[in-house]
């Protein structure tokens, strides 16, 4: 088997998820011995039994037909563009969801952070960016933690920044994605000027998790951020997008938003 037989390349999933040949075998109803076999070429898995070990060492459907083909299995999973007639019901059910989110900012993204969708609660705290980076298209990270982005805005920027980059790093770790770690490498270069004092939140304000406060018009907006995926996608595609909201975080953010209709 060469480097690029599905043995090393389930042996390499394995490894980076930190669990043993025995424990692999467990979790997949089979034994240490035939995994072992598996991960050095002497035996040829089942397209099954494939699809079952990625599933246990949660391997990226974009990965999952990598595996499959170097078994020499077809592909199972379609990589289906956005703007696929297929996808014409996803694309109208996610902009329902983004307008009926508002006054409240609600934006979806794909593996690398790239914007295919948002409501106007997001274009309004874009709102006086340098046009350079509303160029088409968008990239959330990049235009969050710009110099000339939202970061001379947000007051607890070196929380959030730290937030963001733990955040890529969690998925450059389960995906082998050279844009991504193009773009972390790039955005964590970007230099921070963090306001004096703003590093914490707002004490006196009950937040239930690390609020993003983020100045709008000369008023401080804070944010908590939810992050939602498909559930046992079937297309690569679908399978990368990420649906953002930012929840208001105290009663003045609430009243603000809804003042603007």
């Amino acid at each position: 088997m060469t480097t690029t037989g599905v043995g090393p390349l389930l042996r390499m999933w394995r490894e980076r998820r930190g669990i043993s040949q025995l424990e692999l075998a467990g979790r997949a109803d089979s034994s240490s011995r035939h995994i072992s076999f598996v991960e050095t070429g002497r035996s040829r898995p089942s397209e099954e039994m494939v699809l079952r070990l990625a599933d246990h060492l949660d391997v990226p459907v974009r990965d999952r037909n990598a595996l499959l083909v170097a078994a020499g299995y077809a592909p199972r999973y379609a990589h289906t563009p956005l703007d696929a007639p297929e996808l014409d019901a996803l694309r109208e059910g996610l902009e329902r969801l983004l307008t009926g989110y508002e006054p409240y900012p609600a934006l979806v993204v794909d593996g690398t952070y790239t914007v295919v969708a948002a409501n106007r609660g997001i274009t309004m705290l874009l709102d006086g960016l340098p046009g350079h980076l509303l160029v088409p298209p968008l990239n959330a990270m990049r235009i969050t933690l710009h110099p000339e982005g939202l970061a001379p805005r947000i007051h607890n920027l070196g929380a959030w920044r730290g937030h963001l980059l733990a955040q890529m790093e969690r998925q450059i770790a389960l995906a082998r994605s050279e844009e991504l770690r193009a773009l972390y490498e790039e955005v964590s270069a970007y230099p921070v000027a963090e306001r004096p004092g703003d590093a914490q939140p707002d004490e006196a304000v009950p937040y239930v998790a690390l609020p993003l406060r983020i100045e709008h018009d000369g008023r401080l907006l804070s944010f908590v951020s939810s992050i939602s995926t498909f559930n046992t996608p079937m297309d690569v595609t679908v399978a990368e997008l990420a649906i953002e909201t930012l929840l208001p975080a105290d009663p003045a953010t609430v009243k603000y938003l809804r003042s603007l209709g």
